[in-house]
């Protein structure tokens, strides 16, 4: 009998994470007209507090090898109502600027990923919730994981 219910309790105990997950979805709903939805599910870490996560959103096109470009726009972060969840939004990709360095207009064009303009975007790293990122069609979401060295240093007095 207690081989019974521990076999129910741990099978019940595993397939919670899972439900939860799809439960989360629930309150990120489908992606308007001429938007799509990004998710990201992130790996569970030890000390999560360590870590943030960067959003990068842009476009890949063809630009020449010289010049530095970069896209208007900003992501916004939305609490979902009723959830209390986050989400992030581009509601639209502004004009592309760049440098204005002189290049041989016989110099082939390069395809390139092209960020928003500013400063990186980083958010807490959550393995609880999947990170969802609202964009308009055609525009790419990329990320990337930072670390902070476990070890605190002081600053001397001065």
């Amino acid at each position: 009998m207690k081989k019974l219910c521990l076999t129910a309790f741990l099978s019940l105990f595993l397939a919670v994470p899972a439900a939860l997950a799809a439960d989360n979805m629930k309150a990120f709903p489908p992606a308007d007209e001429g938007m799509t939805r990004h998710v990201l599910q992130l790996p569970t870490l030890d000390d999560e507090s360590l870590f943030r996560l960067e959003l990068i959103v842009g476009k890949t096109v063809l630009t020449d090898a010289s010049n530095v470009y970069f896209f208007g726009g900003k992501i916004e972060e939305e609490t979902i109502e009723g959830w209390g969840f986050p989400r992030y939004m581009v509601k639209a990709l502004g004009p592309m600027g760049g440098t204005l360095m002189a290049v041989d207009p016989d110099a082939p064009k390069v395809e390139r990923f092209v960020a928003l303009a500013g400063e990186p975007h980083l958010i807490r790293y959550n393995s609880r919730l999947p990170v969802v990122v609202y964009v308009p069609q055609g525009v790419e979401v990329r990320y990337r994981i930072w670390r902070a060295d476990p070890e605190m240093r002081p600053i001397e007095v001065g």
